[in-house]
């Protein structure tokens, strides 16, 4: 069954872990397509602290930059970059100052657990 909602009637919600950080919930675990996604969407030098997830990640950055630690190595992205963070690999993201940094975020629609590292 096909499922249309307007993204402006979805709120973002504080990510607690996170500095400027905020998601929104585009589509909900449990849906039966098998994945869900959402929109993250981080203020100016805002981000998220070393962590893992017990699920891959596929991003689509959609505005903005900045720099993502993946494992050892650190890349900086932009707007139209395409992220593949795979299962239980350390991550982190750190907002360019210069302004909001935006992506969606398409996940396994497994169970996923996350751990802070720092």
């Amino acid at each position: 069954m096909a499922t249309i909602r307007s993204g402006s009637d979805l709120p973002l919600e504080p990510v607690s872990a996170g500095e400027g950080t905020q998601r929104q919930t585009l589509t909900h675990r449990g849906s039966g397509a098998g994945f869900h996604m959402r929109r993250f969407v981080m203020q100016p030098g805002g981000g998220m602290p070393r962590h893992t997830n017990q699920v891959e990640h596929q991003q689509y950055v959609l505005k903005g930059a900045a720099r993502i630690g993946v494992g050892e190595q650190v890349h900086q992205v932009q707007a139209g970059d395409v992220v593949h963070i795979p299962a239980g690999e350390p991550h982190w993201y750190r907002a360019s100052p210069d302004g909001p940094f935006e992506f969606l975020c398409v996940v396994p629609d497994d169970e996923d657990r996350i751990q802070l590292l720092e």
